[in-house]
C-alpha cells in the first residue's frame, strides 16, 4: 500500500535561497568576505596572527573530517563550513594566544557545539562564538592578554606603547581621537583592528545578497543608542563625546559581530519581525555589558545568549494563518 500524496502546500518566511545558491558558495563567499579582515589583521599583529589564523582553521577542518570519519557519516567538510567556523574564531582572538589554543577551540567549536547536535543546520549556537566564551571563561588571562606592540597605518602613529584595546582606553576615561578611529588600525582580537577592513567584507556580504542589512543595522544602532542612554542616565554623561562612541562602534567586537556572526543562518530568526527583536535584544544585551559589566566587551555573549532565546522569538513572531483560530468551516474575519 503506498501513501496518500501530499497536497499540502508548505509556505515558509523569507528569506528563501535560490536554486543555486548552494552551502558552498555562501560559505565561501563568507570566506572571501572575511579575507580583508584577516589580512589587516596580519598586517597590524604579524605572523603569529596567521598562524592562530590557520591553526583555527586546520583544527575546525580535521575536527569534522575525523568525526565523520570516526562515526561513518557522509564526509561534509567540503561545503566549507568548518573553514568559515575556524575563520571566524580566529579573528575573535588574540595573535598573543599559545598555539594550543586555537587547536583547543576549533576542535570545542567543531564536535561539542556543531557536529554533536547533527552538524551544518542543527546547532544552536553559533559555534565559533561558543569556542570563544568557552576559551575566555577557562582560560581568562590568555584571551584578554593582547599583543604589547603592533602596526598602525596613519603617519605619526605612535605604534603600540601598551596593551590597552580602545574599549578599556574608554573605560578608563581616555577620550581617543575618533577619526584614528575609524581609519588606522588598533590593538584587540586579530579581526577587530580595522574597522575599514571590516566594512569592505559586510559591503561583499550585501552586495552577493548573503546577507541583508536588517540585522547588522538595528543591531548596531540599538548598542551605541543604548549605550549613550544608560551613560546619562548612570550620571557619566560626561564620557559621552565622538570618541568615545566611535571606539564602542570600532574599538571591539561590534563591528564584525554584528556583520559577521549576529545573522547566521542557523541561529538567528527568519521572520522579519523577529529579526528585528532579535537584533534590539542584541543591542540590549551588549549595551548592559559593556556600561555595567565587569569586562568592557560584550558581544559574543550578547550573541550566545540571542541565539538561545532565538526559538521563544521565531514562536511569537510567526505569521499567523488568514483563516485565524476558526479554522475550516468557521467565521470570516
Amino acid at each position: 500500500m503506498t501513501d496518500a500524496p501530499d497536497n499540502n502546500v508548505r509556505v515558509s518566511c523569507s528569506p528563501h535561497l535560490c536554486g543555486n545558491r548552494t552551502t558552498r558558495r555562501i560559505m565561501i563567499d563568507v570566506s572571501i568576505a572575511l579575507l580583508p579582515a584577516c589580512g589587516m589583521g596580519i598586517y597590524t599583529f604579524g605572523i603569529r596572527a596567521l598562524a592562530v589564523l590557520v591553526l583555527c582553521v586546520a583544527s575546525c577542518v580535521m575536527s569534522e573530517f575525523l568525526f565523520c570519519l570516526l562515526m561513518h557519516k557522509e564526509q561534509t567538510v567540503g561545503d566549507w563550513s568548518a573553514v568559515v567556523t575556524g575563520l571566524i574564531l580566529g579573528v575573535n582572538l588574540p595573535a598573543s594566544v599559545p598555539l594550543w589554543l586555537p587547536l583547543l577551540g576549533g576542535a570545542f567549536a567543531m564536535v561539542i557545539v556543531k557536529l554533536l547536535f547533527g552538524g551544518i543546520g542543527q546547532n544552536f549556537m553559533n559555534p565559533a562564538l561558543a569556542a570563544r566564551c568557552f576559551l575566555l571563561i577557562s582560560f581568562a588571562g590568555i584571551m584578554t592578554a593582547f599583543p604589547a606592540t603592533y602596526r598602525t597605518i596613519l603617519p605619526n602613529a605612535t605604534d603600540a606603547v601598551s596593551s590597552a584595546t580602545p574599549l578599556a582606553a574608554v573605560r578608563a576615561g581616555e577620550n581617543p581621537d575618533w577619526l584614528r578611529m575609524l581609519l588606522d588600525t588598533h590593538n584587540g582580537c586579530i579581526g577587530e583592528s580595522s574597522p575599514i577592513a571590516i566594512a569592505v567584507g559586510a559591503l561583499y556580504l550585501l552586495i552577493r545578497r548573503v546577507i541583508t542589512p536588517r540585522i547588522p543595522l538595528i543591531y548596531l544602532g540599538s548598542t551605541i543608542g543604548l549605550i549613550a542612554l544608560f551613560q546619562v542616565f548612570s550620571g557619566s554623561g560626561a564620557f559621552l563625546t565622538p570618541g568615545y562612541l566611535v571606539a564602542q562602534l570600532c574599538g571591539g567586537g561590534l563591528l564584525i559581530g554584528a556583520f559577521f556572526m549576529a545573522n547566521d543562518y542557523t541561529t538567528s530568526p527568519i521572520t522579519p519581525w523577529g529579526q528585528v527583536l532579535y537584533a534590539l535584544l542584541l543591542g540590549l544585551l551588549t549595551s548592559l555589558f559593556r556600561v555595567f559589566g565587569s569586562a568592557a566587551e560584550g558581544v559574543s555573549y550578547a550573541i550566545i545568549i540571542g541565539n538561545c532565546v532565538v526559538p521563544l522569538i521565531e514562536s511569537v513572531t510567526q505569521p499567523v494563518p488568514l483563516t485565524g483560530r476558526h479554522g475550516k468551516g468557521g467565521k470570516k474575519g
